[in-house]
C-alpha cells in the first residue's frame, strides 16, 4: 500500500518555534511575532490577519534574511533521513503549512515531494499579500485531497503529523495521525503522540503500527 505522509511545519518540523518567528528574528522583530503566534494559537486572530501583520513587520526583508532564518532554525533531527526512507519505501511526503510559501518551498530541497504554504509576494516585497492566498486549517484538507489525486492514493492512505489547532481538520480527515510536541488542541485526536526532537522517532511510531 502506497502512503502519503503530510507534515506540518511550525511547531512540528520546527521545534518550539515557527517560520515567521525565525524570519522575524533576522530583523529584530521576534517579540512581535511571538505575540502574533500566541494570538493565532488562541484563536484571537485568523490566518489573514496574521499574514497581514507579519507582512508589515517584514518591510525590509531580503532573500539573505530568509536564507539565514532557514539555515539557523531549530529543525528536528533526521528530517531528510525520514523523507529519504519514505521515498525508498515507494511512499510520498509533503509539507503543508500556513507559513509563507517562500520559506516552506525550500524543503523541496530536503526531499519532500511537495510543499505548500500561504502565498506571499516574492522577497523583497513590492506588492501586498493577497488574503485569498493565505491558508487555513480547512485548506490543509483541500490540499491533501489534491495531493491524493496527484499521487494516486486515497485519504485512507494518509498519515498526518502536526502540533496545533491548524492541524485539527486534517487529523479528523485521515485515519492515522501523529501529534508532535503538540498542544492541547490535539488532545485525544491523534493516533500516536511524540514528544522530542527527532523526526525518525515520530515516524517509527507509524511504522511499528503498520
Amino acid at each position: 500500500m502506497t502512503r502519503l505522509h503530510l507534515f506540518d511545519l511550525d511547531g512540528t518540523l520546527l521545534h518550539g518555534t515557527s517560520a515567521p518567528v525565525e524570519i522575524s528574528r533576522q530583523l529584530g522583530r521576534e517579540a512581535e511575532t511571538v505575540a502574533l503566534d500566541q494570538a493565532i494559537s488562541a484563536g484571537r486572530i485568523g490566518p489573514p490577519e496574521y499574514a497581514a501583520q507579519v507582512y508589515a513587520l517584514w518591510a525590509d526583508l531580503t532573500e539573505a534574511h530568509v536564507t539565514s532564518a532557514f539555515e539557523g532554525a531549530p529543525w528536528l533531527a533526521r528530517i531528510r533521513e525520514v523523507w529519504a526512507e519514505i521515498r525508498r519505501a515507494g511512499d510520498y511526503c509533503a509539507v503543508v503549512s500556513l507559513s509563507p510559501s517562500f520559506f516552506v518551498e525550500r524543503l523541496l530541497g530536503w526531499g519532500a515531494h511537495a510543499a505548500f504554504g500561504s502565498r506571499f509576494p516574492s522577497v523583497p516585497f513590492t506588492e501586498p499579500v493577497d488574503p485569498a492566498g493565505v491558508l487555513n486549517a480547512a485548506a490543509k484538507v483541500r490540499i491533501a485531497d489534491r495531493l491524493c489525486e496527484r499521487f494516486g492514493v486515497e485519504r485512507a492512505d494518509c498519515v498526518a503529523y502536526g502540533d496545533s489547532l491548524s492541524d485539527r481538520d486534517l487529523f479528523a480527515a485521515v485515519p492515522v495521525s501523529v501529534a508532535v510536541n503538540a498542544d492541547s488542541h490535539l488532545a485525544g485526536l491523534a493516533t500516536h503522540s511524540y514528544t522530542g526532537q527527532d523526526l525518525w522517532d515520530a515516524y517509527e511510531l507509524v511504522c511499528r503500527a503498520w
